[in-house]
């Protein structure tokens, strides 16, 4: 299996996110990245590429042109206003406020953006952008015929949405990997997000499109971020009626709990007819993850990464979440090792 990564993650260094009332160093570090690529290629997953330079033309499908012109200039913006710090949002559009947006860059951060703990920093539009290229390069390679690819994307995505930036993430990567799928010649394509936290973003994305198939295991909403998207009554609108499903699940869930869940988004996804899926891969399901509820152990990823390749269509696999620990690294290997059999 291809693993796709890019150096340039390291230049989405941020010091500060907003945690608990606190500023403190941000779960979401380079650290990360590095912690999994030693430990897929210790697994075995030595086929270890970079990605071509992408442009924007497939993000501009599946997000708003000024949002994506607002994260290509907030950081120059921010510094050339005379900001000391990084740029946290501390104004937003909430019920009966005015739909217009403003022109001062502290008003369009706060319009912009779903979740204040992530602070845009120097180098963040760069690492977004090499994430994404990490991403269409995989869906490239899945849809030239590979079984299977993963794109070791850093920073994550799917908390990205339409023209909103949060949770870490700043271009949807899995989105735009189904849109470069579907643009390459599928008629249906399918995203399965396994994070921990619901994938709001794609959600948002994909809630009026019949073209892709969104299906969510995560934590329930009432007690877990995003919180304010994932519910089972969400089932997609317009011409995207009956392609979402949400699988909220509570605290304390294993997975022999969890496993029912995807059984059941797997058949969906089935019986939809997807020719590829996108696997919004966060492993921070995992029972010591510091900022999340589940139970699932190192040894549950490689049976989820069969039952996953059961489903007999090709995939791609799209780095997401799972924070704190150094067996994130293992984890993400562990199903790895499922699809590959």
């Amino acid at each position: 299996m291809r693993v796709i990564f890019s150096e340039d993650h390291k230049l989405r260094n941020a010091r500060t996110e907003l945690s608990g009332g606190e500023l403190v160093p941000p779960f979401e570090a380079p650290f990360r990245a590095e912690w999994i690529l030693a430990a897929v290629r210790e697994a075995g997953f030595t086929d270890v590429t970079a990605p071509a330079k992408h442009g924007l033309e497939t993000a501009l499908k599946v997000h708003d042109a000024g949002y994506l012109a607002f994260l290509e200039t907030a950081w120059e913006r921010w510094e050339a206003a005379g900001y000391r710090g990084e740029a946290i949002a501390t104004s937003f559009p909430v019920r009966r406020t005015s739909p217009r947006i403003p022109t001062d860059i502290d008003g369009q951060l706060g319009y912009y953006c779903n979740a204040a703990e992530t602070a845009i920093s120097p180098g963040t539009w760069e690492a977004a952008l090499s994430s994404m290229s990490s991403a269409l390069d995989g869906a490239d390679l899945v849809a030239a015929g590979q079984r299977a690819a993963f794109s070791l994307c850093r920073p994550p995505g799917h908390h990205a949405g339409i023209d909103s930036f949060g949770g870490y993430c700043f271009i949807n990567n899995a989105a735009v990997a189904a849109q470069r799928l579907l643009d390459k010649g599928a008629a249906k394509v399918a995203v399965l997000d396994v994070d921990f936290h619901h994938g709001n973003g794609t959600q948002d994305i994909f809630y009026e499109r019949g073209d892709v198939f969104f299906a969510s295991l995560h934590g329930d909403p009432a007690e877990a971020f995003p919180h304010f998207l994932g519910y089972e009554e969400e089932t997609g609108t317009g011409a995207g009626a009956g392609t979402t499903r949400n699988y909220p699940m509570g605290r304390g869930t294993p997975y022999s709990v969890w496993k029912v869940a995807l059984d059941d988004a797997l058949k969906q996804i089935a019986a939809y007819g997807a020719e590829a899926i996108v696997v919004s891969l966060g492993v921070d399901t995992f029972e010591k993850d510091p900022i999340s509820f589940f139970k699932l152990t190192s040894p549950d990823y490689i049976d989820m990464g069969r039952k996953i390749a059961a489903n007999g269509v090709p995939l791609l696999v799209v780095m997401e979440g799972g924070y704190g620990v150094p067996k994130i690294g293992l984890n993400v290997a562990n199903v790895l090792k499922g699809i590959s059999g």
